[in-house]
C-alpha cells in the first residue's frame, strides 16, 4: 500500500469513528452528565490529562459535565505525613475532628484545585466548589453497622438534602462544576461523605442523563475467579437485579453499585461503572456503540421513558459476582 493510500485509510477510520458518534451526539446534546472521579484515573498523570481532555470534549460536544471527586489516597498520604492514625470500620473511615480537618483541607484545598487546574489547561471552564458551598449537600451523621449494631465513626455523613441551584447556574454559564465530597449539617458540623454517594445524589437532583463512576476495576464480574486468565464483565443489569445482588458484593464495590441504584431509582436513565485505568474511558462509554464497563438501567417503565440509541449489549445474567481488587 502506498503512503497516500495508507493516509487515506487512516483518515477513513477516523471518519467512521466520528460517524459512529453521531447518534450519541444527537441523543446527549444539552444533557447533564455527572462523573464521579477517583481511583487510578486521579493518581496517574497521563490518566489525569486524558480525563481532563475527555471532560472538555464533552463540553464542546454540547453536553453539560459535572465532576464529583473523592481523594482517598491523597487523604491517607497527608494523615500519614502528620502522624494522625486513620482506621476503618465496616469499610468506612473513622473520622475524628482532627482527621476531618485534614480531609477537608486535602479535598477542598488540594485535590479540587488539581482537578480544576487540569481541566482549565483547555480553557476557562472548571469552577471548584465544596458540598458546603451554597448548602449544596446537607448531611446527617452516619453510623457504621457492625454485626447489626450502629457504631459511631465520627464525622462521616449521609446526604439528606441537595440544593443544586449553584451547580445549575454554573452549567447555564457554560462552566464545568468540580465538587468535592464534603457536606455540612443543619448545625454547621462538617462531614466527610462518600464521593460515590455524593455523585448519585447530585445526579438525581440535576435530573442528569447519566451517572458515570470511574473506578479501578472493569465493572461487575460474573463468576469471578482470581486464577482465571480472563473474567467476564456483566455489561447490563436492571435496578431490580442489582438490588438483589447488593448484599453479596464486596465492601469496595457496594458504595459504587448502591450509587448506581440510587441514581436510576431516582430518575437518572443510565448509570455506569467504568474502569478509569482505560484511557478516554468516558468517551468510549458515551460516544461508541458498544460502550464499556457495567451499565445499570431503571426497571422497564422508567427505561422506556428515556430513549437512547441502542447499544450492542447482551442481557444481564441472573447471578453475578464481582471483585474489587
Amino acid at each position: 500500500m502506498s503512503r497516500a493510500e495508507t493516509r487515506r485509510a487512516e483518515a477513513l477510520k477516523k471518519a467512521a469513528t466520528l460517524i459512529e458518534a453521531l447518534p450519541w451526539l444527537a441523543s446527549f446534546h444539552g444533557a447533564t452528565v455527572v462523573i464521579k472521579y477517583g481511583g487510578h484515573a486521579m493518581t496517574e498523570e497521563h490518566l489525569r490529562e486524558k480525563f481532563a481532555a475527555d471532560v472538555v470534549f464533552l463540553r464542546y460536544a454540547g453536553l453539560r459535565p459535572v465532576i464529583v471527586h473523592g481523594g482517598g489516597p491523597q487523604i491517607n498520604a497527608q494523615l500519614d505525613l502528620l502522624g494522625i492514625e486513620s482506621t476503618f470500620t465496616a469499610g468506612l473511615r473513622v473520622t475524628t475532628p482532627e482527621a476531618m480537618q485534614v480531609v477537608r483541607m486535602v479535598l477542598v484545598g488540594q485535590v479540587n484545585r488539581d482537578v480544576v487546574g487540569q481541566v482549565n489547561r483547555h480553557g476557562p471552564f472548571a469552577v471548584g466548589m465544596s458540598g458546603e458551598d451554597a448548602h449544596l449537600f446537607t448531611a446527617v451523621r452516619k453510623h457504621a453497622l457492625v454485626d447489626g449494631v450502629g457504631v459511631d465513626i465520627g464525622q462521616v455523613g449521609d446526604i439528606v438534602r441537595v440544593e443544586a441551584g449553584a451547580v445549575r447556574a454554573l452549567l447555564d454559564d457554560g462552566r464545568i462544576p468540580v465538587v468535592s465530597s464534603i457536606a455540612r449539617s443543619e448545625d454547621g458540623t462538617v462531614y466527610n461523605v462518600n464521593a460515590d454517594t455524593a455523585a448519585a445524589a447530585l445526579a438525581v437532583a440535576l435530573r442528569a442523563a447519566k451517572l458515570i463512576i470511574l473506578t479501578d476495576v472493569e465493572g461487575l464480574y460474573r463468576d469471578w475467579r482470581p486464577d482465571a486468565d480472563e473474567n467476564e464483565i456483566i455489561e447490563q443489569l436492571s435496578a431490580t437485579e442489582l438490588e438483589k445482588l447488593l448484599p453479596g458484593l464486596s465492601s469496595g464495590m457496594i458504595p459504587k453499585m448502591e450509587a448506581c441504584l440510587t441514581a436510576v431509582q431516582g430518575g437518572v436513565p443510565r448509570a455506569h461503572v467504568l474502569d478509569g485505568r482505560v484511557p478516554h474511558s468516558v468517551l468510549l462509554e458515551v460516544f461508541t456503540d458498544e460502550g464499556i464497563g457495567t451499565m445499570v438501567l431503571p426497571d422497564a417503565p422508567e427505561a422506556a421513558a428515556a430513549p437512547e440509541p441502542v447499544r450492542r449489549r447482551p442481557e444481564a445474567p441472573a447471578q453475578l459476582k464481582e471483585n474489587d481488587q
